[in-house]
């Protein structure tokens, strides 16, 4: 992996005098394959941090939430994750099919751990894979270029008080986040939506808590 590090990473490895510490700490940590391990601690998690680039080359960050197993490792170099609903915007899945570079960070803050994967995503309509989240709108494909854990010395120890109730499950109906019934969006919902319009005028509260 001699082209892991480009010349602003080696300009702070010079200067901080690390450079033979990055190179080793390449050579124990970083992998081009899904260890057995790696896939138990991934599909554990039931969310994610990642992050995606516009054809300008500007990072757009996002959250996604979800149950255990809201990543799917499909072998040693393929991971797959389902988009749910969202705001519409499609940022991130917009992002991967200008630039198929992504970034995800899991973190499991309870075991105070976390694994860092890079890799080239893309987007396929209809992919058969959405059959596994319900309410899936998208699937997106991972293939692997370098993943490694990162150190957990600054990572809070969290517990997870409870499951967000957003979140799609077979044979229940998920609730409609708040936001949807504002007036200042009736008139834009799309069809699928659109019978929310004005359900609940006291929701104004809810858009940027949703």
């Amino acid at each position: 992996m001699s082209d892991f590090f480009h010349d602003g990473s080696r300009r702070f490895q010079d200067r901080f005098e690390t450079r033979q510490l990055a190179e080793r700490t390449v050579e124990l940590i970083v992998s081009d394959v899904i260890s057995e391990a790696d896939q138990r601690f991934i599909e554990q998690q039931n969310m994610f941090f990642l992050a995606t680039v516009d054809p300008q080359g500007r990072p757009n960050c996002s959250y996604k939430g979800g149950s255990a197993g809201l990543v799917r490792v499909l072998d040693e170099t393929t991971i797959a994750f389902p988009l749910y609903d969202g705001n519409g915007m499609y940022l991130s899945a917009g992002n991967v099919l200008a630039n198929p570079h992504v970034s995800l960070l899991f973190m499991d803050f309870q075991r105070q751990a976390r694994l860092r994967l890079n890799g080239e995503a893309s987007i396929q309509d209809d992919d058969a894979l959405r059959e596994l989240w319900p309410e899936a709108e998208l699937v997106v494909r991972v293939k692997l270029r370098e993943m490694f854990p990162n150190c957990p010395r600054y990572i809070h120890k969290m517990a997870l008080v409870e499951e967000s109730p957003f979140v799609p499950k077979q044979g229940c109906d998920t609730p409609p986040p708040a936001w949807k019934s504002l007036e200042a969006v009736a008139d834009v919902l799309p069809p699928k939506d659109a019978h929310l319009a004005g359900r609940d005028q006291d929701a104004a509260a809810a858009l940027n808590r949703d």
